[in-house]
C-alpha cells in the first residue's frame, strides 16, 4: 500500500497567476523544466508529456485538478523504453521506475505577501520508491529553476 510522499514548499516573487502560467504554458514550462505536456487542462483530460524528443502517450496520464490560479494535481508520467533511451536511464532502473503504481502531482499556490507560496506534494509511492528517489532530488532543481525564471528571466542551467 502505498505511503510515501515528498512535499517541497518555494517563495517566488511573482504572482499567483504568473506561476500558474508557468506550469500550464508549455512555451514558459520547457524553460525551466525542459518538458510539455499537450492537455486542455480539462479535469479527467489525458495529458501526453513531451520529455527529451520523446511523446509520452498513456489514458492513465490524465489531470486531476484544475482550480486556476490555485491547485493544479495531474497523474505522474509513465516510464517507457523510448524515454529511458532518451534520457539515459539505466535499463535496470527504468524497469523499477515502471513497475510501480502511478504516483500523484499536486501543485498548491498561496499568495504570501508580495510573494507566492508554492508546495509541491507528490503522493503514492511505496516505501523504497525509485520514483520518490528520483523526484526528491528533481523537484527541487525544477521548482528552484521556476523561481530563478520568473524572478530574473532566466531558468537554471541543470546540462
Amino acid at each position: 500500500m502505498p505511503d510515501a510522499s515528498f512535499i517541497y514548499t518555494i517563495y517566488i516573487r511573482a504572482t499567483p497567476e504568473r506561476i500558474w502560467q508557468a506550469l500550464t504554458d508549455p512555451s514558459l514550462t520547457s524553460q525551466f523544466w525542459f518538458l510539455t505536456h499537450s492537455t486542455d487542462w480539462a479535469v479527467g483530460s489525458t495529458m501526453t508529456w513531451h520529455v527529451a524528443g520523446v511523446d509520452i502517450v498513456d489514458a492513465e496520464q490524465v489531470v486531476l485538478v484544475f482550480d486556476e490560479p490555485r491547485r493544479l494535481s495531474f497523474t505522474w508520467q509513465t516510464f517507457t523504453p523510448e524515454f529511458g533511451e532518451a534520457v539515459g536511464d539505466d535499463p535496470e532502473l527504468l524497469a523499477r521506475l515502471a513497475s510501480e503504481e502511478r504516483s500523484t502531482a499536486t501543485f498548491d499556490i498561496e499568495p504570501a505577501g508580495a510573494q507566492t507560496k508554492l508546495t509541491i506534494t507528490h503522493t503514492g509511492f511505496e516505501t523504497g520508491s525509485a520514483v520518490l528517489a528520483g523526484v526528491t532530488d528533481g523537484w527541487p532543481m525544477v521548482l528552484s529553476s521556476l523561481k530563478s525564471l520568473l524572478e530574473t528571466g532566466q531558468a537554471l542551467a541543470f546540462h
